[in-house]
């Protein structure tokens, strides 16, 4: 089985170090499609089986089921051992008497709801929730989830509360977690931030980062984990009707996939490997999460990391118009992120 490279990379100015490929947990939540218990166990171990060391999550994640999942697959095993995220800024209550669930695309839930919470009491609480759930006494990051258009209220108190939380040795980073680059940005410009999750955004469709969130990562020393970097599907299968965050992708987009597929073909690279390497290529980036629905599709990601890619794959995309001149492109071999 490959097993995936454990070369970490610092955070930021931190002490919290992360391997180059770590689990997403959103689908631990039910996210789409119900998970058995066993399956989503199954999941988790096969990632450890393979070499992940680092897991993230989220309270919005099946309404804290995936934290709860994940805790219990982690059980018993060294907290030092691997690295933990988990996200604030919306808290969980117990529904009100008669209200329905709103899974916001997680089924099977527990019945519980979400609460936009920045205030300073609110995010501690969030995070204490969190660490019940997960089981464990701390974590090792804690990202600001999908503050978009919050702006007063990140300033103000929620990004000040997660600054005194690293102040106090209680969280080791601290971040921002979205899939818009420009007020990651504007965050990150602004803010003493280590490290940010950004999903969707500098893949091999979407370069946008490149274009305001990854340098102003680097002249500030704010390290990069990505996400999305399939699309939510369409880099994965880009056959009409694939996905493109998380909506139908217009035709354009679904030629320009299958133009990427074609030209890694030729290279005899699977275009999902294109995909999660291609990230690595700015110096920026310190890891990348990939989501797994179970063991195998866990399996397949440390598969397609440490495939073998030629520099001639980038550069002919590049030659074809498929990737922008000038581009940090990742360097070639397996296991090359390490």
């Amino acid at each position: 089985m490959p097993y995936i490279p454990h070369g970490r990379r610092r955070l930021g100015r931190t002490d919290v170090t992360v391997p180059p490929l770590g689990l997403g947990c959103a689908p631990l939540g039910n996210l789409y499609r119900p998970l058995t218990e066993d399956r989503a166990q199954q999941t988790v171990r096969a990632a450890l089986d393979t070499g992940v060391r680092h897991f993230d999550t989220a309270p919005h994640y099946g309404l804290g089921l995936s934290e709860e999942r994940l805790g219990r697959a982690l059980a018993g095993r060294d907290r030092a051992s691997y690295v933990l995220s988990t996200k604030v800024g919306l808290r969980l209550r117990p529904l009100a008497p008669g209200e329905a669930v709103d899974g916001q695309g997680y089924t099977a839930t527990p019945p519980r709801a979400r609460v936009r919470d920045l205030t300073r009491d609110g995010i501690r609480r969030t995070l204490d929730a969190s660490l019940e759930r997960l089981g464990v006494a701390a974590v090792d990051i804690v990202y600001l989830h999908d503050v978009e258009g919050r702006a007063a209220e990140v300033y103000a108190s929620g990004f000040p509360a997660l600054a005194e939380l690293r102040a106090q040795g209680v969280v080791g980073a601290i971040g921002f977690g979205m899939n818009s680059s420009g007020p990651l940005a504007r965050f990150v410009a602004d803010l003493d931030v280590d490290v940010v999750l950004c999903a969707g955004r500098w893949t091999l469709l979407d370069r946008s980062a490149l274009d305001d969130l990854l340098p102003v990562c680097v002249r500030r020393g704010t390290s990069v984990v990505v996400g999305g970097v399939y699309n939510s599907g369409l880099l994965a299968d880009p056959s009409p009707g694939a996905p493109y965050d998380y909506a139908p992708a217009p035709a354009a987009l679904v030629e320009r996939a299958r133009r990427l597929g074609d030209v890694c073909a030729e290279f005899g690279v699977p275009l999902k490997a294109a995909a999660l390497r291609f990230p690595f290529g700015h110096l920026a980036v310190a890891g990348a999460l990939v989501g797994a629905a179970s063991s195998e599709e866990a399996r397949e990601n440390a598969e397609l990391f440490t495939y073998d890619i030629p520099d001639a794959l980038w550069h002919t995309l590049t030659d074809r118009g498929l990737l922008a001149p000038g581009l940090p492109l990742p360097t070639a071999g397996p296991g090359a992120p390490s």
